[in-house]
Parts: structure tokens; sequence; C-alpha cells
């Protein structure tokens, strides 16, 4: 999407120092051009054995470190994905990629700024591979980790679109079960979350040290999250709230710090919510809503749900108390989290909930935008750093 304005960039073009350090829009090389930041350091990957030409930076040239002795280190060899592996890895903590962009993050907030800025600091994890240093492993003993609660009907109350969904990439979740490892991949998963907020204790403890924490802003989340076997699931591809809800908090100056209250939220919030609580000039082609009221008041009105799209014409619209699916062929879901947070009792077909049905459909889009060109679309030029649209012929400058 070459021709949107990202919210590093926004902030940017409007007199703040941009930088940034990891993940953050995605981790492909080329994902994150020199329009978009003053600074930005790459995400160092550890497990650079499996880097393919679409992962390579161009200095890269196609060499690969050798494969490790005993990888997989799951021993589990996995057909479809190289990444699918979870272990320890034989190096120190601080040269794990995400401590590395961990320091690079802390180093920025150690020096003096001149400008107002922009940081984003983008942790892998806890995407696959799961690789942590054993000391978080050994926090999740195997003899007290608590699988998921997978009740045998629990999809018999679902429509054929969903079973399809859930059924997709199944082999992985067959794979882990057979094997005998499912204790082990939640282990893992677990300890791949604490080595992520061991980093952010980091960062958030050389903030708080430094010159900056008092006019900071601080927005913590995760972009998706994770079925460990619920809805018979395995990886990030439903409409369920295992998938769509994620960690979300923001802090800083003005903001509220009422107690645990529940709202109906995006992530599409983010950008419109920063341009008010920054003070940049509005953006009203923006899709998402500022939270500065709820971040001032957390019981204000906010009749607004939450919407989430996977595959094209397929929505789920979460508000407070509800959840509500349509796929494309018009079959349903609804849930009533009050009672039934695990999602194991379908309401869509019974009557007495028709008008709430009604009230939750009504959020869908109308009109479903077309999809963004893919990758493929594109050549790219690494050395001026432009994208040539191979149908249109526009080139555009990542430099700009």
């Amino acid at each position: 999407m070459p021709d949107v304005k990202t919210l590093p960039q926004y902030f940017k073009e409007n007199g703040y120092h941009s930088a940034g350090a990891g993940k953050i829009h995605h981790h492909t090389w080329g994902s994150n051009p020199p329009c978009q930041w003053d600074e930005y350091k790459e995400r160092i990957s550890d497990n650079q054995w499996l880097r393919t030409n679409r992962l390579a930076h161009p200095s890269y040239e196609g060499k690969t470190p050798p494969v490790p002795e005993g990888y997989p280190f799951n021993g589990l060899k996995y057909q479809r994905s190289g990444g699918f592996d979870w272990g320890i890895l034989d190096k120190k903590e601080d040269q794990y990629g995400d401590a590395v962009a961990v320091t690079c993050a802390i180093d920025f907030l150690n020096r003096k700024q001149e400008k107002p800025f922009f940081l984003a600091c983008g942790i892998y994890r806890p995407h696959l591979p799961w690789y942590a240093p054993k000391k978080y492993f050994d926090l999740y003993p195997l003899d007290q980790i608590k699988l998921p609660t997978v009740p045998d009907d629990d999809l018999n109350d679902i429509p054929p679109e969903g079973q399809k969904i859930s059924k997709a990439r199944r082999d992985a979740f067959d794979l882990v079960k057979s094997s005998g490892k499912w204790k082990e991949a939640v282990q893992a998963y677990l300890a791949s979350i604490s080595f992520t907020d061991a980093q952010m204790g980091r960062l958030l403890d050389a903030l708080e040290a430094g010159r900056h924490a008092e006019n900071t802003v601080i927005v913590f989340w995760s972009d998706h999250g994770w079925h460990l076997g619920e809805k018979d699931h395995w990886y990030k591809f439903t409409l369920w709230e295992e998938s769509t809800r994620v960690p979300f908090y923001i802090a800083g100056p003005g903001i509220s710090k009422a107690g645990k209250v529940s709202r109906s939220v995006s992530l599409m919030d983010i950008y419109p919510t920063l341009i008010e609580l920054c003070h940049l000039p509005e953006k009203p082609e923006l899709d998402g809503r500022s939270l500065a009221p709820l971040l001032e008041d957390p019981l204000e009105e906010w009749p607004f749900p939450a919407i989430t799209e996977y595959k094209p014409g397929q929505f789920a619209v979460r508000s407070e108390h509800w959840r509500y699916i349509r796929y494309q062929d018009g079959t349903e879901e609804l849930y009533d989290h009050r009672l039934d947070p695990n999602e194991w009792n379908n309401l869509a077909s019974d009557t007495n909930f028709t008008q709430v049905k009604k009230d939750h459909a009504q959020w869908i889009p109308e009109t479903i935008a077309a999809p963004a060109p893919p990758e493929s679309a594109y050549e790219v030029d690494w050395k001026p750093y432009t994208w040539k649209n191979k149908a249109t012929g526009k080139v555009v400058d990542g430099k700009r």
C-alpha cells in the first residue's frame, strides 16, 4: 500500500522524529521504507537459516547460516511451515532479536532528543517460532501446564463455513497432539510471552529512569490472538474471541487511572487516538475513532462495537456483551460473553435473540473494499528504494 500514509510517516511529516526497531509493519524486508522513518533498525531474525528471497535484505545475497544441529528443536517436521518450531537457542538472552530491538529503543530513549519523537519498538514474539531463553521455559513446568478445554461437541452448532475455518491448518494441531507435545507447545508459547514481558519491562524501566517519562504516551498492543486448540484450531485464522481479542493498553499524561472497565474498542482506533492526544491535524478518512473520551472517563458512553473481517465478506462484531459472526453465505453465530466466555453455545438459531443479531448486523459494511495488491504486483528496486506497479507502470519512491 505505497500510497498510504502510515502512523510513523504521519508523525514524521508533522514535526516528529520518527524512530523504529524490530517488527513494525511486517517482518518482510522492504515493509519499513526510509520514507516512514528518520531512523530504523531492521528486525534480527532468530532463525536466519530459513530466510528466503522474500525475507532477505539486498545485502543478504542469498547466503544462509548453516542449519543448527538438532533443528527442528521441537522434534516435529511440519511440512507447511519451517517456522513451526519451539525451543531454546544456543545464545545469550541479549542476543535474541527481540532483545536487540529493545536495546535499540532504550539507546534512543537515553539520547537527548531535540524534537518530539515517535518511537516504535516491534517485538516479534509470541509469533512462531517460539524460541526463548531457558529461564522462561523453566517458569512453566510441564506437570503444571493446563491445556485448553475443548468439548467434543464444540463445533456441532457451528455453520459449515465456521467449521471450514476451524479445520484450516488442523494438521499442525493433529501433529502436536499425536506426538504428545501439546503441553510442550503451550509451555513454549507461555515462555515466549514471558520473554516478551521481560523485554517490555526493560523498555519501560528505561523510559521511567530517563527524561521523557512525564511527557510520553505509551501504547502497547498485540496484532492478533492465538488458538492453542480452542475450537479445535491451531493458529490465528478465525473470527472467534481467541484470535481477535488482544492486549491493548494506553498510558501517559492526562490519561485516567481508573480500574478495569470492559469496553469494545479496535486497533483501528490507535491512529486517530494518537492524533488527538498529540494534537496533530485530523485525518477524517481514517476508519477508527479516537479513544480520548474513554481515556478521560472509561465510563463515557461508547455505543461502538469492534469489527473484524477474515476472508472477504466474513465479519465478527464484538460489543461489550456479545460476539456476532456472519459468514459470506449468510450463516451466523452469536455468543453471550457474560454467560459463555468460551463461545461454546451458539445462540444464532434462538429466536429470542433476533433483535440482538439485528443490532449487531447493522455494523457490517454494505460495501466491501477491494483487497490491497499483493507483493507480487510490484517490482522492487532496492537501490533507489522504488516500487513499480506491474499493471499500471506507476513508480512509487520509498525515500520520498
